[in-house]
């Protein structure tokens, strides 16, 4: 099971060229549903496993994201909330190869609203629980460490991947998985992280107090980093050409969690991760990956 908060439409386009006062006309419009776990369910879909996405909407904008959720697939549960889902846009500009993200905060939380939100979960069945995105106003930064909570009641393995307070405050509570990116980490630890043993050894030192199981810290076309317990990996991302970042790191998320409710053993979960999120970069705008082209990356990987 996933959930997300702060879901968006995802629209996505091409231009010319970028620039102000003008009208920029764009073409090659797609509109995906979108946000962190949504992403994630549609990867673990893509994958070959089944999920069920749990997801804040609302207004307009809410049903037509609803019936996005719907048309692709994927199982959902909506909790309703009063204010409008918000609609995101991608614009890849061709002239440059620049791709310009515009991100709306989204809607305000209201209490009743997040509390359902948790009500809700504690209803449901799952083994996994996957939490992706960040958390939108009005819901307080330490909600996710009652998610983990609700996890911990029914035996379910709680994944998490955000940033900032609500990461901080999360830590400690049962994670069985946590992957924020290598700024998102120094942000966290308040340390610089660019060089290489001080990363692993502040990832380690979470992983040593209990504060999660397993840490894996993305870095782009470095690849990643798994720490867990005594174990330290690091894979290096297949060279491909980039088309755009959006939704690598939520690529990951979904396919590494899908390689452990499979019972793959940590190592090859992790390298699976890794591909997926290379094979997303590889597709255009808020397209995510492709399941023949993880499966190609997952054997250079490890076969390299």
């Amino acid at each position: 099971m996933t959930l997300t908060l702060n879901p968006s439409i995802d629209a996505a386009s091409n231009t010319e060229i970028v620039r102000p006062t003008h009208k920029v006309r764009t073409f090659d419009e797609r509109y995906d549903p979108g946000g962190g776990g949504i992403n994630v369910a549609r990867v673990i879909n893509e994958l070959g496993g089944r999920s069920l996405a749990v997801y804040l909407a609302g207004g307009l904008t809410g049903g037509v994201l609803d019936t996005m959720v719907k048309r692709i697939g994927v199982r959902h549960w909506t909790v309703p909330i009063a204010g409008l889902t918000r609609v995101s846009h991608v614009v890849h500009e061709i002239s440059t190869g620049k791709e310009f993200r515009f991100t709306p905060e989204g809607p305000e939380i209201l209490e009743e609203e997040w509390r359902t939100c948790l009500e809700q979960l504690t209803m449901l069945d799952f083994d996994y629980l996957v939490a992706s995105g960040s958390l939108p106003r009005g819901v307080p930064e330490d909600f996710y460490r009652d998610v983990a909570k609700i996890a911990a009641t029914k035996g379910a393995k709680f994944v998490l991947d955000t940033s900032g307070p609500a990461l901080k405050s999360a830590f400690g509570f049962g994670i069985h998985l946590a992957k924020p990116s290598r700024s998102e980490l120094e942000s966290l630890t308040g340390k610089d992280l660019k060089d290489p043993d001080t990363l692993v050894s502040a990832a380690r030192d979470l992983v040593v107090s209990g504060t999660v199981e397993h840490l894996v810290v993305t870095m782009g076309h470095e690849g990643a980093l798994l720490v867990s317990g005594d174990r330290v990996k690091w894979l290096r991302a297949p060279e491909v050409e980039v088309k755009s970042a959006v939704g690598a790191g939520d690529s990951f998320v979904g396919a590494m969690t899908l390689g452990l409710a499979l019972g793959r053993p940590l190592g090859e979960a992790f390298t699976l991760g890794v591909a997926a999120g290379t094979a997303t970069v590889t597709t255009v705008g808020t397209e995510l990956c492709r399941r023949q082209v993880v499966e190609a990356l997952y054997e250079t990987l490890v076969q390299g």
